[in-house]
C-alpha cells in the first residue's frame, strides 16, 4: 500500500464516524488546552515573581536575626543578642561592601492638618535609594548620620502617602505626626507600584534608630548589604559571619544572598508549574478514553475491510500502522485545536487583562503536541493490535 493510499484510508475512516471523531478530538483538545494553559499561567507567575523580586537588584545580601538551622529563607527571631544599628555600621567596614541598610518595619498613623492615614513605616538610612533602586521625586532622602549619633526626626513619603495627605500641595518642610511624634518632611519618592500586593508607594521612610524607638523594639528586622560587582561571594559571606560572630559571640543570625533567595523561589515555582501541568494532564484521560472507544468501534465496524486487506496480502504491521495512524491523526487534530485555544486565551488576556501573567512557552507547546501524539499511540495500541491479528477468514465471514 502506498503512503497516499494509507492517508486516504485514514481520512475516510475518520469521516465515516464523523460525530465520534469530533467528540474524540474535542476531548483531546480540552486536555491539551488545559495542560498548555496551566503551564503558561504557571510560567507567567514564575516570571512575574522573579521580576518583582529582582527589581531591587541582585547584588544584595540579607542578614536576619536568629539562626536558621533548616537551610530555608530568613531566620527565626530567637536571637540572644539582637541585630542593631551598630552591627550595620560594623558591616559597612568590610571590603567589597558598598552600602548597608538597617531595616525596621511597622505600621503607624500619619497625621497632617486633621487628615489621618495608616501607612507602612520603614526605618532605613541614607543608603536605601541607591541599594534598592529608588529615586527621589521631590526634595532629598534621609541624610547620612555619623556612627553613634542620633538621627534627626525627618521623614520621606511615598507617592501615595503624599497624595493622600497633601494632594497637589508641596509637602517639603511641613511637619507631620507619625505614631504621635513630630517629623519634618524632606522628600517624596517617585511612584514605585506594587510588589506582590505590597504597595511600595504607601510608605513613610524614617531613620532606623527612630523607628526602633517608635515601635519599642530592640532588634532590626534585617540588615541589607549591597556589594561590588565581581566580589567573591564565598569570602564576603565568610567576612560577614566572622564580623558578626566577633560582636555577638556566636552565630545567632542568618545570612541569605539574593541569588539564594531567587534560586529557591525559582525552584519552588518551577515545581508548582510542573504540579499544575500534571493536574491538567488528568483531563487528557478523557481524550485517551475517547480514542480507545473510537478505534475499538472502528475495528468492529470495519472487520470486512481488515479481512480484505489481509486477503490481498497486507502484512500485519501495515494494518497496525494504519490504525495507529488513525489514532495519531485524532490526537494531533485535538492537540492543534488545543494550542489554538491557548493562543486565543492569550489574545483575550492581552486585550482585556494585559497584566495577567499568561506566558506560553514554545517548549511547553511543543511538549503538548508530543504529548498528544504519545497519547494517540498509547490509546490506539490495543485496538490497532487487535485489528492486525484478526483472522482474515473470520473477518470476511462477518462481512
Amino acid at each position: 500500500m502506498r503512503f497516499t493510499d494509507g492517508v486516504r484510508w485514514i481520512v475516510t475512516a475518520l469521516g465515516t464516524g464523523r460525530s465520534r471523531s469530533i467528540l474524540t478530538v474535542v476531548g483531546i483538545a480540552i486536555g491539551i488546552a488545559a495542560v498548555a494553559l496551566l503551564t503558561a499561567i504557571g510560567e507567567g507567575v514564575r516570571s512575574y515573581v522573579m521580576t518583582e523580586f529582582s527589581q531591587f537588584g541582585t547584588r544584595i545580601i540579607g542578614v536576619s536575626p536568629g539562626k536558621n538551622v533548616t537551610g530555608g529563607i530568613g531566620g527565626i527571631l530567637s536571637s540572644v543578642r539582637p541585630l542593631t544599628v551598630d552591627d550595620a555600621d560594623a558591616l559597612r567596614r568590610i571590603p567589597a561592601v558598598e552600602t548597608v541598610i538597617p531595616v525596621v518595619q511597622g505600621v503607624g498613623e500619619l497625621e497632617f492638618e486633621g487628615r489621618h492615614r495608616n501607612v507602612k513605616v520603614m526605618g532605613v538610612n541614607a543608603d536605601m535609594p541607591a541599594a534598592w533602586n529608588f529615586r527621589v521625586a521631590q526634595g532629598r532622602f534621609l541624610p547620612e548620620v555619623q556612627a553613634g549619633a542620633a538621627s534627626s526626626p525627618y521623614v520621606v513619603l511615598g507617592h501615595t502617602a503624599h497624595q493622600e495627605l497633601f494632594g497637589d500641595r508641596s509637602a517639603l518642610g511641613r511637619k507631620v505626626r507619625l505614631g504621635g511624634r513630630a517629623f519634618r518632611v524632606i522628600g517624596v519618592i517617585e511612584p514605585k507600584g506594587d510588589m506582590l500586593g505590597f504597595d511600595l508607594d504607601d510608605i513613610a521612610y524614617i531613620p532606623a534608630d527612630l523607628a526602633l524607638q517608635l515601635f519599642n523594639r530592640e532588634s532590626l528586622m534585617e540588615i541589607d548589604l549591597t556589594f561590588a560587582a565581581g566580589a567573591d561571594m564565598v569570602k564576603l559571606q565568610a567576612d560577614i559571619r566572622r564580623r558578626l560572630i566577633d560582636r555577638h559571640g556566636r552565630e545567632d543570625f542568618t545570612v541569605t544572598t539574593q541569588d539564594q533567595m531567587l534560586n529557591s523561589l525559582d525552584s519552588i515555582l518551577s515545581v508548582l508549574t510542573l504540579a499544575v501541568a500534571l493536574l491538567g494532564s488528568i483531563s487528557l484521560l478523557v481524550g485517551s478514553v475517547g480514542i480507545v472507544t473510537t478505534l475499538t468501534t472502528s475495528v468492529q465496524e470495519r472487520r470486512g475491510e481488515i479481512g480484505l486487506l489481509h486477503a490481498l496480502g497486507a502484512p500485519r504491521q501495515q494494518i497496525l500502522i494504519l490504525f495507529l495512524g488513525e489514532s495519531v491523526a485524532l490526537s494531533l487534530c485535538g492537540g492543534g485545536i488545543g494550542i489554538l485555544i491557548l493562543l486565543a486565551c492569550k489574545g483575550v488576556a492581552l486585550v482585556f487583562y494585559p497584566a495577567f501573567p499568561l506566558t506560553p512557552q514554545p517548549l511547553y507547546i511543543a511538549l503538548a503536541l508530543l504529548l498528544s501524539v504519545g497519547i494517540g499511540l498509547l490509546a490506539g495500541a490495543t485496538p490497532a493490535y487487535r485489528a492486525s491479528i484478526l483472522n482474515p477468514v473470520d473477518a470476511l465471514r462477518s462481512e
